[in-house]
């Protein structure tokens, strides 16, 4: 699987009691959605591990999970820290795109002034923040398709915003 396209998941953010199970910082939406992959990819491009998804569930604001061959807290320990990725394949929607796919994008205005690439994203609850660097500066621009976001092209690397330079 090396040459696979690979979207991170989330991470594992702590243990959660002695027999192994891990606390899970999703980057899904919803926060349990990433349950529904029974196989994730631990670790960094290059060195990922496969690991089964035993059973997981939603445990208060976040979410819990045991995996294969994960049995005490010390292995638990040790893996604090770890991207989950699945290969893009193993993704259910062909169709649109994911905040992986949009970031390094160009971000151009209307008028075509560069505002930058895009670094990140912030979840607001509302509706997501692209973080947009230019060098010098960074703009947080809100991802509203239809008002903000006026075109996506991920072919080209770019995407059209109306947005004045100096918000």
């Amino acid at each position: 699987m090396a040459s696979e396209a690979w979207v991170v998941l989330g991470r594992i953010a702590g243990v959660y009691g002695v027999r192994g199970w891990l606390r899970i910082f999703s980057h899904t939406e919803p926060r349990e959605g990433i349950l529904d992959y029974p196989v994730w990819w631990l670790g960094e491009p290059g060195k990922r591990e496969e690991r089964q998804l035993v059973t997981g569930r939603v445990h208060g604001r976040g979410v819990v999970a045991q995996l294969e061959g994960v049995t005490d807290r010390d292995q638990a320990l040790a893996l604090i820290g770890t991207e989950i990725a699945v290969p893009r394949s193993a993704l259910a929607d062909d169709e649109g795109y994911y905040w992986t796919d949009l970031v390094g994008l160009e971000v151009r205005n209307r008028e075509g002034v560069l505002l930058g690439r895009i670094t990140g994203h912030i979840p607001t609850g509302a509706n997501d923040v692209m973080v947009v660097h230019d060098g010098s500066r960074e703009r947080l621009i809100p991802w509203a398709p239809g008002r903000t976001v006026d075109e996506v092209h991920l072919d080209k690397g770019w995407m059209q915003v109306d947005w004045h330079p100096e918000d």
